[in-house]
């Protein structure tokens, strides 16, 4: 789902699960699964094939993601294959996420979206809002307890 979730954009060159593993700015969110702190979801069809993925991970300042705030909020990931897209799977997982998050005492999640992926609507839709903005893309936070 990292390869999915890389390639959201179909006018690019795809970027093979090789070379986002190979790359380590966009490896780093899978490897070693799972570190302390991580949580995933899988989104799984009726016929049982995988569709869709969303995680979170916590980076340090030193090895930090692109959505990186704080060493206690978590970065969350997302990717669902491109035939299941615009049919409510990314936000059935970001519902899920947002709670499974707050249950293990997460107040705030963020994650790093470029501007033209139509997936910024969908995060500011679930209550993400913008917190800082970069040329292309937005970092975003979404509260998800008040603790």
């Amino acid at each position: 789902m990292l390869v999915a979730a890389v390639n959201w954009d179909p006018a690019r060159e795809v970027v093979s699960r090789d070379q986002a593993l190979g790359d380590r700015r966009i490896a780093h969110y899978l490897e070693g699964w799972p570190w302390q702190g991580d949580l995933g979801v899988v989104a799984v069809e009726p016929g049982g094939g995988v569709i869709g993925a969303v995680w979170l991970r916590l980076f340090s300042a030193d090895d930090p993601g692109y959505g990186f705030v704080a060493a206690d909020i978590p970065e969350l990931s997302l990717g669902v294959v491109p035939s299941w897209r615009g049919k409510g799977v990314g936000r059935a997982l970001l519902t899920e996420m947002a709670r499974r998050a707050e249950e293990s005492d997460f107040t705030r999640i963020s994650l790093s979206v470029e501007r033209a992926n139509p997936a910024r609507r969908l995060y500011a839709d679930e209550g993400f809002t913008t917190v800082e903005s970069g040329p292309d893309s937005d970092t975003m936070i979404k509260i998800v307890s008040g603790r």
